[in-house]
């Protein structure tokens, strides 16, 4: 099989793939609300990194990426599995507390954290008057979405809105450690290796101090857990990384979107969440930022 193509925008089987990654990504949150009532969260998630190595491993192998942890990437690849574990703690355990839709829409303010922090960071992306902005719309979107919850799924929601938004922050300091730091000369295959590796060690260790780990699974949550492994993590993510050497990232970027609107909508049909103005309006927010930040 010959290499893939470079394409210098999105067609329709790069928008499929793109629609597909993004309702992946609303069902996650829905698996692991509701694998949140069987398994303790925090091991739910270093679980899902323990099972999704292999598979990314055998991939890596079979089409014969580099692997390689002398190329300056060691340190920094240690540094971003550390900021992986520690926003899927985050993100897990906010899901015990809040709703998929209101997750779903602060977790994905990590483009606007990105763009800020890129500005101080990385030489050459400066906040333009567009990027700014898109920051100030989804800074909006974050003030209305926790100013005011009409419908909140347990007595300490707002500690899961301030979890949620608190994993967006470390998944914006991958990507800018993927781009400020040596990490960079590490093929994307080995970026992810690092980062589910380390969490798996890390989120298992973890789990069982904050309290017993299993504690109600059915076969539905154990096959819950296996689609975010495979699904998610090992063909999903892998996936990403595959429409990303094909078309320009900016454009891909522009498709972001789409995830929080999945996550609100995965969350009203299949969990009956509300969709109340609160959250349409601070969906719709972001949403809009999204787009102005990722533009080029």
């Amino acid at each position: 099989m010959g290499p893939m193509e470079r394409k210098d925008r999105i067609d329709a089987a790069g928008a499929a793939l793109l629609v597909g990654f993004a309702v992946l990504m609303g069902l996650n949150h829905v698996a692991i609300k509701l694998v949140n009532t069987g398994m303790q969260p925090v091991f739910q998630a270093g679980l899902r990194s323990v099972i999704a190595l292999g598979p990314i491993m055998i991939y890596a192998l079979v089409t014969g990426r580099r692997l390689s942890l002398i190329d300056g990437s060691f340190w920094p690849g240690v540094l971003a599995g550390l900021f992986f574990a520690t926003e899927f703690i985050f993100i897990y355990q906010s899901l015990s507390f809040t709703s998929v839709a209101r997750a779903a829409v602060l977790l994905y303010t990590m483009p606007f954290w990105v763009a800020l922090g890129a500005h101080f960071l990385i030489p050459g992306e400066p906040l333009t008057p567009r990027r700014v902005a898109g920051l100030v719309l989804a800074f909006g979107g974050v003030v209305l979405a926790l100013s005011r919850n009409e419908a909140p799924a347990s007595d300490k929601a707002f500690i899961g809105d301030l979890m949620a938004l608190a994993g967006a922050v470390f998944w914006a300091g991958i990507v800018i450690l993927t781009r400020a730091t040596r990490l960079s000369n590490a093929t994307a295959e080995m970026q992810l290796i690092y980062q589910v590796a380390i969490s798996a060690v890390v989120l298992t260790a973890l789990g069982p101090m904050l309290g017993p780990v299993i504690y109600g699974m059915t076969p539905l949550l154990w096959g819950l857990i296996g689609f975010q492994a495979i699904g998610i993590v090992s063909i999903g993510f892998l996936g990403w990384l595959m429409v990303l050497k094909i078309y320009p990232a900016s454009d891909v970027a522009s498709y972001g979107f789409l995830a929080p609107l999945c996550g609100v909508l995965f969350g009203r049909l299949i969990l009956g969440e509300p969709i109340t103005w609160t959250i349409a309006g601070a969906l719709a927010l972001v949403a809009v930022g999204i787009v102005l930040v990722n533009r080029r």
